[in-house]
């Protein structure tokens, strides 16, 4: 029986990163309610929506595979936080321009959620892993002509770190760097191991 990968999202940068493996693998959409529940902290957000993702991916392959075959369903979901308040997507320009207002000159910490479930026994291995962005001081010209020029409304945080957004920084520190694009490889590597899939040996 073959082990098929399914990356449960839609997102064209975790598309790319995953990409970086070698290794086919196909999209579903989980459609996952992400609104946050009450008290709940950025850790515990992103590691639920990242299991709630796997999990709903692995149901929707189980409903719609024309084969037996298992499949590796990947679930990933990412915040930062800005003075102690959780935040996503800025979806508007305006939005953006005020994310990036809070965070100039400021260190701020990415979550990232990161679940691989089996589809057959619905076993899950998930972590979540941090990744802090030091800003520069940026003024409101710098800011909006950067909002301007990369329209970053889907991004955690208003900024693309594989593009133009790299200008507004000072440093940035983790121990992967697509981890701040959405998807952590390093760590994806480790649990799909877990799983009995080793990326090199599977080539």
């Amino acid at each position: 029986m073959n082990t098929k990968i399914i990356l449960a999202s839609t997102s064209i940068y975790r598309k790319e990163i995953l990409s970086k493996l070698q290794l086919p693998f196909d999209c579903i959409s989980p459609e996952t309610d992400e609104t946050a529940l009450e008290n709940e902290t950025a850790e515990e957000l992103v590691l639920r929506l990242a299991k709630a993702k796997a999990l709903a991916g692995a149901k929707l392959y189980q409903q719609t595979s024309q084969t037996n075959d298992e499949a590796l369903v990947i679930g990933s979901d990412q915040v930062a936080v800005i003075n102690g308040n959780i935040i996503g997507k800025p979806l508007t320009q305006d939005n953006a321009i005020k994310q990036l207002q809070q965070a100039s000159g400021q260190a701020i910490t990415f979550y990232t959620g990161l679940s691989v479930i089996n589809s057959d026994s619905l076993q899950a291995h998930s972590i979540v892993e941090p990744f802090t962005v030091h800003f520069r001081q940026l003024t409101l010209e710098e800011i909006t002509r950067y909002v301007e020029l990369e329209q970053p409304l889907y991004c955690a945080g208003s900024f693309k770190s594989e593009g133009l957004g790299i200008a507004l920084f000072d440093k940035l520190a983790g121990d992967d760097p697509n981890t701040l694009i959405g998807l952590p490889l390093i760590k994806l590597i480790a649990l799909l191991k877990r799983h009995g899939l080793d990326v090199l040996t599977s080539q």
